[in-house]
């Protein structure tokens, strides 16, 4: 039996989504889902087994509508954004970056057009983003990188996140050769004048669309952890109140470029590019980021946004309904 031969009512094709995407997405096991959700283990094995059959899922999940729509539907009126996808959190012990990411490379593979110049920012989500595209070739496709690297990597390589994608969309690819942070703001402006630089920034209006990511500046977050700030710098920004950064700038809760050293020192295009982009979308989860995204959507750096249901209520409690 096709998927276009049967249907489920709204609430079950709800469930049915959430069980699939908790098994084949996350990996719990149906003991674990059953538990999360209070429903008979058996219920779930039964689902599973009904979801292969029919068509509902394949080799990935594809309900006739989205997962957490009502959430969705409520980010897209309150914060005027084009579009919003909202997924299930992972369970307690999982890592939000995975399934935020997960969600961002399934959008991306079916909304970019072929041709498309598509930018792109760094990180844990980035990385599953792009291991969660679909390939496709000889489209004449252009990926950029918007934001230097570090000297160092381990688990997140900037350069690889770009190349991933770049291999999965079979395009030509642009990478700063830079760090993600000057030294000084005499070294910055030499950088970006470099013909290296220079050469792929000036890609950056050709964009039509780009992949962002937050970072937050809460004590699990992992600016720290991949050497992107020390931990002197991540007080000094907390001080001055800043929420968190996206594609190198730091922002405070409105939005606004914080007058800080390190976004003197942050190699990457000016903020009028990146909001000139035609369609930016900012992948990023877990409630500890909810300011960070607030910042975002009133930078004008999201015109969709693809988060984890946890963080999508924490958003839309933000603006009153009505």
């Amino acid at each position: 039996m096709q998927t276009d031969e049967w249907r489920l009512s709204s609430e079950e094709g709800l469930l049915w989504a959430r069980i699939c995407w908790h098994y084949y997405i996350e990996g719990q096991t149906q003991e674990s889902i059953a538990n999360r959700l209070g429903l008979p283990r058996m219920r779930v094995n039964r689902i599973l087994n009904e979801a292969r059959s029919n068509g509902f899922v394949r080799f990935a999940i594809v309900p006739p509508f989205g997962i957490c729509p009502e959430l969705e539907a409520k980010l897209v009126d309150r914060f005027g954004l084009k579009g919003a996808v909202v997924v299930p959190g992972p369970a307690e012990d999982g890592d939000v970056r995975k399934v935020v990411g997960e969600a961002a490379g399934g959008y991306l593979s079916d909304s970019l057009e072929p041709g498309e110049v598509f930018g792109l920012t760094w990180g844990g989500t980035t990385s599953s983003a792009a291991q969660a595209l679909r390939p496709r070739s000889g489209e004449g496709a252009t990926v950029i990188s918007l934001c230097g690297g570090l000297a160092s990597s381990g688990q997140v390589n900037p350069y690889d996140n770009a190349a991933f994608f770049a291999r999965s969309l079979d395009a030509h690819c642009y990478y700063i050769p830079a760090p993600m942070y000057a030294d000084s703001p005499e070294l910055r402006d030499l950088l970006i004048a470099s013909r290296a630089v220079r050469t792929v920034l000036d890609q950056v209006p050709l964009i039509t669309t780009a992949l962002l990511t937050a970072i937050d500046l809460s004590d699990v977050s992992n600016a720290t952890k991949y050497n992107v700030l020390t931990e002197e710098q991540r007080r000094s920004l907390l001080e001055s109140r800043a929420v968190g950064s996206i594609c190198g700038y730091f922002l405070d809760a409105d939005g606004n470029v914080m007058d800080h050293r390190l976004n003197r020192l942050a190699i990457a295009p000016p903020m009028s590019a990146l909001r000139a982009i035609p369609r930016c979308v900012l992948a990023a989860g877990g409630v500890q980021k909810k300011d960070i995204i607030l910042a975002g959507i009133r930078a004008g750096l999201a015109d969709v946004l693809i988060t984890d249901d946890q963080t999508a209520a924490k958003l839309v409690e933000e603006i009153p309904e009505g």
